[in-house]
């Protein structure tokens, strides 16, 4: 993942330290790598149709999230209603900053992907667009 071009997000480079045979060690901590407090935290895995499933298909008003591919791959597509990316997501050090007002997707689920996600906020349904023309009304505006 070279550059994000898509208004709304970039690049999170977490801390990582390589233990020789031990593993490696990831860390992101809020007002560091991830640029916001992390009210909540996810993750999506056991993905039964993973090669057809299709996630997120959202965007939000005002919650903040940074994404991570922790195990496998997948393919996240983001769209800020001008501008459109597709990004590879299999670097477990790295992931992306989804703003607010930015529509993504993820696709294309791979070697037992598992997706991390760490969230300003707390879960509120009244924060969805779920609606790709909604979304792109509300953006308008």
């Amino acid at each position: 993942m070279d550059s994000i071009t898509v208004n709304n997000s970039g690049i999170i480079s977490l801390q990582t330290f390589k233990d020789g045979f031990d593993g490696i060690l990831s860390i992101a901590e809020s007002g560091k790598q991830i640029p916001f407090d992390v009210k909540c935290t996810y993750y999506i895995y056991n993905l039964v149709n993973h090669e057809s499933v299709v996630r997120g298909k959202h965007a939000h008003k005002s919650l903040k999230q940074a994404i991570f591919c922790i195990n496998g791959s997948f393919t996240l597509s983001l769209d800020d209603g001008e501008s459109k990316q597709e990004i590879i997501m299999d670097n477990h050090g790295v992931g992306v900053y989804l703003g607010p007002e930015l529509w993504h997707t993820m696709t294309n689920f791979k070697n037992n992907c598992i997706l991390l996600v760490l969230a300003s906020d707390w879960y509120d349904e009244s924060d969805y667009i779920r609606e790709y023309g909604e979304f792109l009304a509300y953006i308008k505006k």
